[in-house]
């Protein structure tokens, strides 16, 4: 399915990255995707594949949800780590001790966290979504996967090019190996934003502004958050050719995903996921 590039849809409960989730150089394999907001059993108005713990749904009701995504994949849940997330740009390096954080009660996720990154096998990192960015990181050589929650102001803060900064200092990656994936988001088909958010985007180190945003009027722009991301992660070092972006719309694709913008705050959430999982 074209459309879904680089993504494709697995069964109706999830999106993957069809390149990634190939035996990787390293002979382990890398699991990455994206949930739809299809195939659980939450009831509406987070009906039906809905992940997120924070946002009054029937708790039992995620916990199955997230269970049937760990066992699609082939995976236990108890290997999974999630966080709290604040729309900042704090970076958690998860490790075995982390295991099952977030992944059963709200209050054990790792607390203030919008990315996480793992060297770790058998692993898998998850952060949730209606509507920001979610941005996906593999460095073959290192050995390393990573995600980042990228709202407006986590993309202001440049947690994108952080998380490429943090694999170059402490793992010493070079940004020349590393991929990186723009997933499902709102577009600017359907985000206007104020001056407020775009004085923001203006002190970033964009090369193309005028393909970041529009003007629509004086102090009403549409703001293309992934693209911004996009030109981040160049700045940062990663060759254009290894950035995928997805033109998929969280507002637009009513069959695929919530979006608390369209859905007016009252929605569930998708899931972002990826790990190096051993063969």
């Amino acid at each position: 399915m074209n459309t879904y590039n680089p993504f494709r849809l697995d069964a109706p409960s999830m999106l993957l990255i069809e390149e990634w989730n190939q035996t990787a150089e390293t002979g382990g394999a890398v699991t990455a995707g994206f949930t739809t907001k299809n195939g659980g059993e939450s009831e509406p108005p987070f009906h039906s594949l809905n992940t997120g713990l924070h946002v009054q749904d029937h708790e039992q009701h995620v916990i199955n949800n997230r269970k049937k995504v760990a066992d699609i994949l082939k995976t236990d849940l108890h290997d999974w780590v999630f966080a709290d997330q604040t729309h900042e740009d704090r970076i958690h390096k998860v490790t075995d001790g982390d295991r099952a954080s977030g992944a059963f009660r709200y209050d054990t996720a790792l607390k203030a966290t919008d990315g996480l990154y793992t060297d770790r096998p058998n692993l898998f990192l998850a952060l949730c979504f209606a509507d920001c960015v979610p941005v996906y990181f593999y460095d073959p050589v290192r050995s390393l996967v990573g995600i980042a929650h990228a709202g407006w102001k986590g993309t202001a803060l440049g947690i994108a090019a952080s998380m490429v900064d943090m694999w170059i200092r402490r793992e010493g990656s070079n940004p020349a190996d590393i991929r990186a994936v723009i997933g499902p988001a709102i577009g600017s088909c359907c985000y206007t934003v104020d001056d407020h958010v775009i004085d923001k985007i203006r002190n970033l180190p964009l090369q193309q502004e005028d393909k970041a945003f529009l003007t629509i009027k004086e102090g009403e722009y549409r703001l293309e958050l992934k693209e911004v991301n996009r030109q981040l992660l160049v700045h940062a070092g990663i060759p254009n050719g290894q950035i995928e972006v997805s033109s998929l719309c969280t507002s637009c694709e009513r069959s695929l995903f919530f979006s608390h913008r369209r859905d007016r705050g009252k929605t569930g959430r998708m899931m972002s996921f990826i790990g190096l999982k051993e063969v």
